[in-house]
């Protein structure tokens, strides 16, 4: 039995990449095509659920596909040509200039997702959208003020940062809660016009995915503003995750009992704040106990 899941559900890498796009692909097509044969939706929903398994069961297996590749890119001349460059070599070489040039990113796809978000506030007449544009807003402002201590920072001013991260994620998270607690009560939800949904869908999970990978990888570099960047990150994937969420339900699931929306709205909902709470308060612990020892150690210095 032991061997016959493994043949089922760790495949090569190669296979685990064409059976996901597959059955990626085909849930996408029955949402986006509406069918009444409810045989077709149900083999695409299994084949989604298929999909997803040999995603999460696949990825360390697709490691060494992707170091081969990075060498391959690596290799190239274009890519020698950037390395040899004054710029190219420290972006290879220095994680914080890496964390910088990712936090500028960062602030830019903010941006460009905040004035989505007042335009489709303003034009559908969604105080959703407007509330978001004002959090991500206010993400963006952090991410500013991370990126000024990237570099020549000393370790107290890191430090004092992330603890003033964390403080506003705490302070943020009462909006947000208010928001998830007004849409459960009016039972209301985000509406993305068109196939735009299609692409939050995307943004979403490559957010996600993306922002664990990186939380991950900066615990090994012990630096504070990178820890505090990749929280925010996060939180702001996190964010989307809700949002995309109630759209779906909104969009695909209108026929079903406004309780299940309610309930769905709940606990996605209350499970987002209460993880925000928690790393904010675990940012405050974490900052007072580490400015407490540079103190200290001040003082007996």
């Amino acid at each position: 039995m032991k061997a016959a899941l493994k043949r089922l559900f760790l495949l090569p890498p190669w296979p685990t990449v064409l059976l996901a796009a597959i059955g990626y692909g085909l849930v996408i097509a029955v949402f986006a095509v509406p069918l009444e044969n409810p045989a077709v939706q149900y083999a695409a929903y299994l084949a989604s659920t298929y999909a997803l398994v040999i995603t999460c069961t696949g990825i360390r297996h697709l490691k060494p596909s992707v170091q081969r590749l990075k060498v391959w890119l690596f290799d190239l001349p274009l890519m020698q040509k950037f390395r040899a460059t004054p710029i190219g070599a420290r972006f290879c070489s220095d994680i914080c200039f890496r964390a910088q040039i990712s936090l500028c990113v960062g602030f830019g796809i903010n941006l460009l997702y905040i004035v989505l978000k007042l335009v489709s506030g303003i034009l559908y007449r969604s105080m959703w959208f407007l509330a978001l544009a004002v959090y991500y807003a206010l993400l963006a402002v952090m991410r500013v003020l991370l990126v000024r201590q990237v570099h020549g920072a000393d370790e107290r001013t890191e430090w004092r940062r992330y603890q003033i991260c964390g403080g506003v994620l705490l302070l943020m998270n009462q909006a947000l809660a208010g928001i998830v607690a007004a849409m459960v009560r009016e039972n209301k939800a985000f509406e993305y016009p068109g196939p735009l949904i299609y692409a939050m869908a995307l943004y979403a999970f490559y957010a996600v995915i993306t922002a664990i990978v990186n939380v991950v990888r900066t615990r090994r570099h012990n630096s504070p503003t990178l820890s505090a960047a990749k929280a925010i990150n996060l939180v702001a994937a996190m964010v989307s995750i809700l949002s995309l969420e109630t759209a779906m339900l909104d969009r695909f699931g209108a026929e079903d009992d406004p309780a299940f929306h309610r309930l769905m709205k709940t606990v996605t909902g209350g499970g987002v704040c209460t993880i925000v709470i928690i790393m904010a308060l675990f940012m405050l612990w974490r900052s007072s106990r580490n400015l407490k020892r540079i103190r200290e150690q001040q003082e007996t210095n």
